[in-house]
């Protein structure tokens, strides 16, 4: 039985020029070894680099579209000036470079235009996210319309549910962070009050932080990456199952079904949440202040009224409020702009939290701002 003869490349130096010769046989199989594809490139490289090189196929036996493909990649996808070949072979080499799509190189762009470009893009996606936004809310307010024209036909199981769900469920891990967040602070408050003998205003410190800023921040901030991100993976999912696109060609309405049970749920479920977390928070502060300071939790709770006015806790509240709907508009904002595959969902589950946060901040900084001189 005849052996198959590797494929070689031969170096022949004449007076005409440099002939490259292809001995051997070149069909998939033999190129398919790895050992001897490794040993053939570089030769194949060195060979396409000889200036004025005559190449001269016809010795090569088994010579199929899998050769080709590779002796015009080291051609660099163009025909060599001089070439011999068989009448096959040729027709092999044209439906190669036919079917081969040239690659063409993007030209560089100077650094300064390409993060100009990139400021930009970011900039029209905001304003597209903006515009989606701004018609949610609005669809949202008529939805409320609809519901208060016809309350028995409103989504009050998914509501309820939504309560449970993003409310009830969510105090466990709130009372959690806000007794520890309670104590870290009044732990390091103590620090410092001690050395002015100023421990007894630790209570109000710590009334006016925890109850005007930080217990409602602090729930609000849980909530979002708690409940927001499941409110993006549910309505993603539909997306990603088709059940969306079948909600519309039965003509149910989106906002009215998903968006509006899922905002008046946390609208309502926020602010029990934010003031079960100040609590929370202030019942860590009286722990430690007991055992750091002395300060008894009787008197704790005697000064606590006199040092916070009632208005800090309205404004918190009315705060809440703004933060439940905003995360819940954002989740459901992302859940529908998923695209119907698994990487979007992820990708619109991480937004939804990165983009809520940072809206309860802004939202939060806001309100500091206007409303400054209350609860003072």
């Amino acid at each position: 039985m005849q052996s198959i003869q590797a494929p070689t490349i031969v170096v022949q130096n004449s007076s005409e020029g440099v002939l490259l010769q292809l001995q051997g046989h070149w069909g998939a199989a033999a190129l398919s070894d790895r050992q001897l594809w490794q040993r053939l490139r570089p030769q194949l490289r060195q060979a396409a680099g000889q200036a004025g090189g005559r190449w001269d196929l016809r010795q090569a036996e088994g010579f199929d579209h899998i050769a080709a493909q590779v002796v015009w990649d080291s051609w660099g996808g163009r025909l060599p000036e001089h070439l011999q070949a068989s009448p096959s072979q040729q027709a092999i080499l044209e439906r190669v470079a036919a079917l081969t799509v040239p690659v063409q190189e993007e030209p560089r762009q100077n650094g300064l235009l390409r993060a100009f470009e990139q400021v930009g893009d970011i900039t029209f996606g905001g304003l597209v996210h903006l515009t989606s936004m701004v018609q949610l809310m609005g669809q949202l307010l008529l939805d409320v319309l609809r519901l208060l024209r016809r309350p028995l036909r409103g989504p009050w199981h998914d509501f309820s549910a939504h309560v449970f769900r993003m409310g009830a469920q969510a105090l466990p891990i709130t009372a959690l962070v806000g007794f520890l967040i309670g104590v870290v602070i009044a732990y390091l408050l103590a620090l410092q009050l001690r050395q002015f003998g100023a421990d007894a205003f630790i209570v109000n410190v710590l009334g006016i932080s925890l109850t005007r800023e930080l217990g409602p921040l602090l729930a609000a901030i849980l909530v979002a990456g708690r409940s927001g991100s499941a409110i993006t993976a549910q309505i993603g999912v539909m997306r990603v199952n088709e059940e969306l696109d079948a909600m519309r060609v039965m003509g149910i309405a989106q906002g009215f079904r998903l968006v509006m049970p899922r905002a008046l749920a946390l609208a309502l479920a926020m602010p029990l949440v934010s003031v079960w977390t100040t609590l929370a928070a202030l019942l860590g502060g009286i722990v430690a202040a007991d055992v750091s300071l002395g300060i008894t939790p009787a008197y704790f709770m005697q000064a606590l009224p006199d040092a916070v006015d009632i208005a800090n806790l309205w404004l918190a509240t009315a705060k809440s409020v703004v933060f439940g709907i905003a995360i819940a508009l954002i989740a459901c904002h992302w859940g529908l702009w998923v695209k119907p595959n698994t990487e979007s969902l992820g990708e619109g589950t991480t937004a939804s939290v990165v983009t809520s946060i940072t809206s309860v901040i802004i939202i939060d900084a806001v309100f500091a701002i206007l409303f400054r001189s209350v609860g003072f």
